[in-house]
């Protein structure tokens, strides 16, 4: 079988836990720890990086940190993982979606303003694939209506927008470091804060609503309990294991924009004959592979190629129920205008295996499957 995922082993990893396991410091904001939000700054010009304990937990603290109150909404796009609707929720806020462009699947920014009433507070926006959201027009609209921006960039590692990291142009972003993503820590994410008025909020929520960052700088004699908090630190093995990929980023990710790459040439033909469209990445944005989907023509079709995929041993899987459709979406929110693209759009894509270290013949077979399923000049193979 052809895995859709394996996490990222890059080989140092088990010796870095090692060595966080003999220096006796194995909880959070350990040297690990300390180096990882480091290389988090100062490769993506970051103002802070904080290590979490999951993306969904980076998630929480931004939705934290905007302060929203009870009957506030958040503006969010339906095609996303529940991580980015339930941070809005633990706040208190009511989730009001909107519907996705049809080319990257991201929020469709020109249909955000009419979403807008004065309950609004905050947009959140998910960086689809590692593609870019229309970020210049979304901070333009944030700023003249006095709203606050969150970037979902859990799969936007790596990826930039007009040369900035994806997670740096929002007031708050938040990276994923899970075992399905480019670089992982088995659980584990990343809160990136771009306005240095919430560092000192931020520690204190991600540090059980203490002062112990300040008191271990030395800012501090004593550390108490200051104001309302969480734990949101991730154990310095996570870290450990992260920091040996981060050291090779650049390699992680050029692999697999080489499996990308190669997917994308190789379904071309097929492309040009309309038996399927393939992802969009606008001139502006800069992605970091990490996923390649096939749209096929409906949900009939689909189901037909997952299942002739598994049938010939490679695992293939869709994802994103649309939210709004979903029981807890109907209980916590609302969709604002029209729902052309969410529903029918998530109904015909399809994922196909891309992970660091794909071997070459695994993705051959991949790609001559895709094409023994549409037959090439025939109709496709429905088994």
């Amino acid at each position: 079988m052809i895995d859709f995922n394996k996490p990222p082993y890059v080989g140092n990893e088990l010796e870095y836990i090692r060595q966080a396991v003999e220096n006796r410091k194995i909880c959070g904001d350990g040297p690990f720890t300390k180096r990882c939000n480091a290389w988090l700054e100062e490769r993506f010009h970051a103002q802070k990086a904080l290590l979490t304990t999951s993306g969904t937990t980076a998630l929480d603290m931004a939705m934290l940190l905007c302060e929203l109150k009870p009957g506030d909404e958040v503006i969010l796009p339906s095609y996303t993982f529940s991580s980015t609707a339930t941070a809005a929720v633990l706040a208190g806020a009511k989730l009001v979606f909107v519907d996705v462009r049809p080319d990257t699947m991201n929020i469709d920014e020109t249909k955000i303003e009419a979403a807008i009433t004065e309950r609004t507070k905050v947009i959140v926006v998910m960086h689809y694939a590692g593609v870019a959201c229309e970020m210049d027009a979304i901070m333009d609209l944030a700023r003249r209506h006095g709203l606050m921006v969150v970037e979902d960039a859990a799969q936007g590692v790596m990826s930039t927008y007009k040369g900035r990291a994806l997670g740096t142009i929002g007031d708050f972003g938040c990276y994923s470091f899970h075992e399905t993503k480019n670089y992982s820590m088995g659980e584990g994410g990343a809160l990136i804060i771009n306005n240095e008025a919430y560092n000192e909020r931020a520690e204190i929520l991600r540090e059980k609503g203490t002062n112990r960052s300040k008191f271990f700088r030395g800012q501090v004699d004593k550390y108490t309990w200051v104001d309302f908090g969480d734990s949101y630190l991730p154990s310095e093995l996570n870290a450990a294991y992260l920091w040996a990929q981060l050291e090779q980023a650049d390699a992680i990710n050029e692999n697999r924009l080489a499996t990308w790459n190669a997917y994308d040439e190789a379904f071309a033909p097929l492309k040009a004959q309309g038996k399927l469209e393939l992802p969009v990445i606008p001139e502006d944005c800069v992605h970091n592979a990490h996923m390649y989907y096939l749209k096929l023509k409906n949900l009939q079709e689909r189901t037909a190629f997952i299942n002739y995929m598994k049938e010939n041993d490679v695992h293939t899987v869709f994802h994103y129920v649309p939210l709004h459709s979903a029981p807890a979406g109907l209980k916590f929110g609302r969709f604002a205008g029209e729902d052309v693209y969410t529903t029918k759009e998530s109904e015909r894509l399809v994922r196909l295996p891309l992970y660091y270290g794909l071997a070459q013949e695994d993705l051959e077979k991949v790609i001559r499957l895709v094409y023994d399923f549409f037959a090439y000049e025939g109709e496709p193979v429905h088994r």
